[in-house]
């Protein structure tokens, strides 16, 4: 096998494993198993099991950042010194995602998973990592993101900002099973598509309502 299937290998067999059994659950040996690859081939390509989980995130975001960048220089060209909206920014980081992850509709479903799972099982070297190789860019959406919502604090931007990701994660580490449900239980198709264009109005409505007073 070459090097460079080797290391594709072994990449699908964490990002599948971590994403069904978790990080900690889940053994380099159960990894090389799958991957039928020995840990010699592991630790030649990634060195460490944190620095292979920090592969499987790049996998997916590499690609995404750049076309974030992108999008992101496209957008402030476009509407100059007016303010950012809201929506627009949403529907931009959404679609970002979808693009980024056309080669294999199902990866962003997986990463989403992923992405709950390093927030739930204390992953903090990822978040060094998430913050190292693509701070700048979330730095620029959280700019406009700030300047889209300039009634809130940043505490309460803050806490609204993750309870967005919050649902945005459980929504779509289980959108197979959702669009199944709501076909079964409307009656009508549904995709990956629609279900983003139902969650972005709650999500952008949960972002905007008046601040509680303390």
């Amino acid at each position: 096998m070459a090097q460079k299937d080797t290391a594709r290998s072994i990449l699908d067999a964490a990002e599948e494993l971590f994403s069904e059994r978790g990080f900690a659950e889940t053994s380099l040996r159960n990894i090389t198993t799958k991957a039928d690859v020995n840990l010699a081939a592991v630790n030649y390509h990634f060195g460490s099991k944190k620095s292979l989980i920090q592969a499987v995130f790049a996998r997916f975001l590499n690609p995404f950042v750049i076309e974030l960048d992108k999008a992101l220089t496209a957008y402030e060209m476009a509407h100059g010194t007016t303010p950012a909206d809201l929506m627009s920014l949403l529907r931009l980081l959404s679609e970002t995602a979808l693009k980024s992850g056309a080669d294999k509709p199902q990866r962003l479903n997986i990463f989403m998973r992923l992405l709950g799972l390093a927030y739930s099982q204390g992953q903090g070297h990822l978040r060094r990592f998430l913050r190292l190789e693509y701070g700048h860019v979330f730095r620029r959406y959280s700019d406009l993101l700030s300047q889209a919502t300039p009634e809130l604090s940043d505490a309460d931007r803050f806490w609204r900002v993750h309870f967005m990701l919050g649902a945005t994660m459980f929504t779509m580490s289980g959108v197979d099973t959702l669009t199944a449900m709501a076909e079964h239980d409307l009656g009508t198709p549904t995709s990956t598509p629609a279900v983003i264009d139902q969650l972005l109005p709650f999500l952008a409505s949960g972002m905007e309502s008046p601040a509680q007073s303390s």
